[in-house]
Parts: structure tokens; C-alpha cells; sequence
């Protein structure tokens, strides 16, 4: 006989969109819940993240004019993904459905929860043109949270940002917002709810941090579930094949949970477990901007009782700056995409749509042959620097030039020179590239040629809103490098969040959501959070789910007795 330390219907672990989704959707369902957090502060990725989440069909779509249906998500998924077939049993065409069918229910039941939605009417997805793409809508985030709410509970946040009522869909305007009058529009709206949090005493947090705080208010303030901070999964208990509690640690040692509807796994991908992105993607060393607490050990446990696991090749990539002082990887997005900036490779030639949707851009590296030890270079005509906001500025310019992430000179020839690219390539490609630029044609990349490349442009830059010669100095060259938001593979689930053993079977009581599992959105990103989006999807599913096995389990058990 197992001893028993204690005894709930669900062992959630984890404290991201993934765990908390389970967790509030069980206990809805009147399941006994306790939720487990290895590290000492909750939120996961989710708090450090831009908090956007895609949720293709959600009912805010119609108020803003927009149509979309479950087969044009699908239609749109084949076309961005790949099929089903193409992709494998992670994007399995019953995963596609379940997430496609569940995204608004999702929506709705989360509104009811007090969640405010805002819909990113103007947020395209990253491949609109494509069919099924939408220009626009299916991305969702939420309102500012006064996390005054939260107590003292607050000082345990992973807090990435000081908290401010920022919107992901302001940052696009922000990026402008000295230089076109939308963006300076936008960042007085930002002084405004900034000034009225302040007003009536508000601390207003936007951004992943918002969805972080509200789902753990509507988990462990209003339900009442208790969240156990520094508390790892340790193991799992299997009898007969299924998964019947977990092992925990603790600051009073290892405890044995039993669980009568099973354990999920929100824990996270391997983001910073050194040995795991050295073996199964081939990297030296990682910089990622995912929760430095994501060491994949979920997984592992996972494994170790026999879960199959998938894409754990992958990531969602993207172009980051190398780190300044003691300032992880910063991830960039709306500099690289502005006019009067180009990238090329230490050959001095371009390889990719500057552009380009951020997972994108990192398979062209990896293309490319870029192991992260060997750098790129984002060029900036002194107009970019003038006009536009320039994140990789914002972790410390002194130290960034200090330590070799970024050169200066006043002609492209010095500048090609500390860069230490070749001089004649790194002219003809300038010289290319202005061509293009003064046409307003990218005919080497097609950088500009669609709304999600334009999204992040200066419309009132011409013809086109993403490109502008790089031809005054004095010139900045940033050493950029590939990076992530997290992992992509993991446990490979089915429909309805459970875990999958090597020969396709269901591990009985174990579930998995999040970037714990393997992305059912394949080795693309089909929009602005298509890594929360599904997170909250499957979460939700297993939480009810979980609620279903145990009434099926009652009737037996009361036989019994």
C-alpha cells in the first residue's frame, strides 16, 4: 500500500495560463484542487510575456465587424502550419479541432470569470494573406489588473516589467510615438491610464502580467485554491498504468500526494536547461526570454514513466540582442521591421524579409547556419534612431557598446570595418537594398508586402512602410543573435490534454498543457499569442476533463463500498 501524505481530486503544477486555466476550470467543476509551483514566485512565462492571446472565432470578433468560422481557422492552420500529416500527431487534426472548437468557449468563460477582454482589431495574423489569414481580431489580451488586488501575494509575482497598464497592441504605436500622430496618440492614452490608475490608487499592470494576476486572483482569491510556492514535482506515483499522485518537495521535505482525478503538468518547457538545448537542438549555450525557472524537469518526469514527447527540436524562435551587463537576451520586434534598418549576416549580405514574423526569422538564421555564437548585424540609418524606439537601446546603451554589442562610425565603410564584414559585399548589398528602398519594392525578400509587415512599419513613411535607404550617417550596428520566447516541444498529448505514451497510448490521470507539451501549432506561429492562446484552450480541457474521469470513476468506486 502507497502512503499518503494527503489526498485532492487535481495536482495542478504549475503557475502559468496553462496551470491556472486547469485549475480554475476544475475546481468550476467542484473538483478539489491544489496547485504547486517549484519555483519561489508564480506566473511562469505568462507574467514575463506581452500577454496576447490567439482565440480565432471568439465572440469579440463580431462586434468589431470581423467574420471567422472554425473552417476557416482550419483552412488557415493548413495553410500556415502545414497538414496535420505534415506536421505530425502534435498538430493532429482532433488537437486542431478540440482547439479551434474551444478557443470561444474559452473567450466567454473566462469573461465570466471577470476577465476584460480587448481585441487587437488592428493585429493581423502573421500570415494574412495566406488563406483563412484574417488582417486583423483573432488576437485577444487583457485589460490592466490593479494587483493592489493581490496583497502581499504580489511580492511572490514574477514580475518582468514595473507594473504599467500597458496593452501589447500599444507597443506597435509606442515604437513611433515621437514620430507619427498615431503614435503619439497612443502614448497619451498610455499617460492617461497610467495617471488614472495612479488617481484612484490603483498599482494597474498590463501585458502578461495582467493575465498572470487575474487568473490567479479568479484561482486562489475568489475560488479559494490553494498554491503552494517552492513546492517542485519531484516524481509521479503510476500503479497499473496510471498515474495515481505525485511527489512534491517542499521546504519540510518530499510529500505524497494521492489524486483522485489526476495530476497536470503547467510546468513550462526546458528554456534554460543547458544540456537539453545542447542535445536535442545543438546549441553551445541558450539566451532565452523565457522564465529562467523553465528547466524542463516536468518533462522529464514525464518521460522517465514513458510519455512520448515531440518537436523537441524547435522553439519559438526569434532575433534577440546579446545580453548587456547583467541584462538577459532582449528580444526585438517593431525595430527590426521600421524603416532605414537592414540586417545582414557577418558575410555582409541579407538572408531574410527583415520583417518577417519573429519564429520566422529565427528558422532563417538557423537556415543560415547561425549557431548563436555567430552573430548577425541590425544596421540603423541615423533616422531610425531618431524616429523610432529602439528596445535594444533600453538595457543599458553604455554597456551594449562597452561590451561589443553594438558599433558606430560615421560612413558604412568604417562601420563595415568594426563590424569586421567584408567591405565590397557589405556596399553591394547597401547599395541593392537602398535601390529597393527608394522603389518601394523588396524584390529580394518582399519585406513590406503584407499587413503583418506593415503593422509594425511607419505608415507615414513612403512607398513603402518598412523600407528606407540606410544612407546617413552616423550608422549603429547591433549585434543580434538567435533567441527564444521558450521551447516548443514537449509531452505529446491528445484532445483532450492527456499525455501519450510512446506506442500512441493514454497515460491514465496524466495531463499536460502549455509549453510543457508539445505546440499544437507545429514549428509556425500563426498569430500575435498563439503560445497563450492554446495554453488557456488546453488547460481548460483538462480541468474538465479531469472532472469527467472522476465522475465516471464515482459509480465503481461506490460499488465498491
Amino acid at each position: 500500500m502507497t502512503r499518503w501524505d494527503e489526498e485532492v481530486d487535481l495536482l495542478v503544477v504549475g503557475t502559468g495560463a496553462a496551470a491556472m486555466s486547469a485549475a480554475i476550470a476544475a475546481k468550476d467543476e467542484g473538483l478539489e484542487v491544489l496547485v504547486v509551483e517549484g519555483s519561489s514566485e508564480w506566473g511562469g512565462s505568462t507574467a514575463m510575456s506581452g500577454g496576447g492571446c490567439w482565440l480565432p472565432n471568439h465572440p469579440g470578433m463580431k462586434e468589431i465587424g470581423v467574420d471567422d468560422s472554425e473552417d476557416k481557422v482550419l483552412t488557415y492552420l493548413d495553410a500556415c502550419v502545414g497538414t496535420p500529416e505534415e506536421v505530425g500527431p502534435a498538430s493532429s487534426l482532433p488537437r486542431r479541432q478540440a482547439f479551434v472548437r474551444t478557443a470561444p468557449v474559452v473567450h466567454a468563460w473566462l469573461e465570466g470569470h471577470g476577465m476584460v477582454w480587448q481585441t487587437a482589431k488592428k493585429y493581423p495574423d502573421y500570415y494574412p494573406d495566406l488563406p483563412g489569414g484574417i488582417a486583423g481580431g483573432r488576437t485577444v489580451e487583457p485589460a490592466p489588473f490593479d494587483t493592489r488586488r493581490l496583497g502581499d501575494w504580489w511580492d511572490h509575482a514574477r514580475n518582468a516589467l514595473p507594473p504599467i497598464p500597458l496593452f501589447a497592441g500599444d507597443t506597435y504605436l509606442l515604437a513611433r510615438a515621437w514620430s507619427t500622430f498615431s503614435g503619439m496618440v497612443g502614448g497619451a492614452r498610455l499617460v492617461l491610464r497610467t495617471l488614472g490608475g495612479l488617481v484612484t490608487g490603483k498599482r494597474l499592470s498590463g501585458l502578461g502580467m495582467s493575465l498572470a494576476a487575474r487568473l490567479m486572483w479568479i484561482a486562489r482569491f475568489e475560488q479559494g485554491t490553494e498554491v503552494r510556492l517552492d513546492t517542485p514535482l519531484t516524481d509521479l506515483v503510476v500503479e497499473d498504468g496510471q498515474v495515481v499522485g505525485a511527489v512534491v518537495g517542499g521546504p519540510d521535505g518530499e510529500r505524497r500526494i494521492r489524486t483522485r482525478a489526476g495530476v497536470h503538468l503547467g510546468a513550462g518547457g526546458f528554456d534554460h536547461n543547458a544540456a537539453w538545448r545542447q542535445e536535442y537542438q545543438g546549441l553551445d549555450q541558450e539566451h532565452s526570454s523565457g522564465n529562467p525557472a523553465n528547466k524542463g524537469t516536468a518533462i522529464e518526469i514525464g518521460m522517465r514513466h514513458g510519455a512520448d514527447v515531440a518537436l523537441m527540436d524547435d522553439a519559438w524562435w526569434g532575433p534577440s540582442v546579446v545580453p548587456a551587463g547583467e541584462h538577459g537576451a532582449t528580444f526585438i520586434v517593431s525595430e527590426r521591421s521600421m524603416p532605414f534598418t537592414i540586417v545582414v549576416d557577418q558575410d555582409g549580405e541579407r538572408y531574410v524579409n527583415e520583417s518577417t514574423s519573429y519564429v520566422d526569422f529565427g528558422h532563417a538564421m538557423i537556415e543560415r547556419g547561425l549557431e548563436r555564437t555567430n552573430h548577425s548585424w541590425m544596421i540603423l540609418d541615423v533616422r531610425h534612431r531618431r524616429r523610432y524606439l529602439n528596445n535594444a537601446f533600453l538595457v543599458g546603451r553604455k554597456d551594449l557598446f562597452a561590451e561589443g554589442g553594438a558599433v558606430e562610425a560615421d560612413t558604412l565603410e568604417e562601420l563595415a570595418e568594426r563590424m569586421e564584414v567584408p567591405k565590397d559585399a557589405f556596399r553591394a548589398t547597401i547599395q541593392r537594398f537602398n535601390a529597393f528602398a527608394r522603389e518601394g519594392v523588396d524584390r529580394d525578400f518582399g519585406r513590406g508586402r503584407d499587413a503583418y509587415d506593415n503593422y509594425y512599419g511607419d505608415p507615414s513613411h513612403g512607398p513603402n512602410p518598412n523600407l528606407g535607404e540606410i544612407a546617413r550617417g552616423p550608422f549603429v550596428a547591433i549585434k543580434i543573435i538567435l533567441g527564444d520566447l521558450g521551447t516548443k516541444g514537449g509531452l505529446l498529448t491528445d484532445e483532450h490534454a492527456r499525455v501519450l505514451d510512446t506506442a500512441g497510448e493514454v497515460v491514465g490521470g496524466l495531463y499536460a498543457a502549455g509549453n510543457c507539451s508539445a505546440a499544437v501549432v507545429g514549428r509556425t506561429y500563426p498569430g500575435a499569442g498563439s503560445t497563450l492562446g492554446p495554453a488557456l484552450v488546453f488547460g481548460h480541457i483538462a480541468g474538465r476533463h479531469a472532472a469527467s474521469r472522476l465522475r465516471q470513476a464515482a459509480p465503481a468506486d461506490a460499488a465498491g463500498v
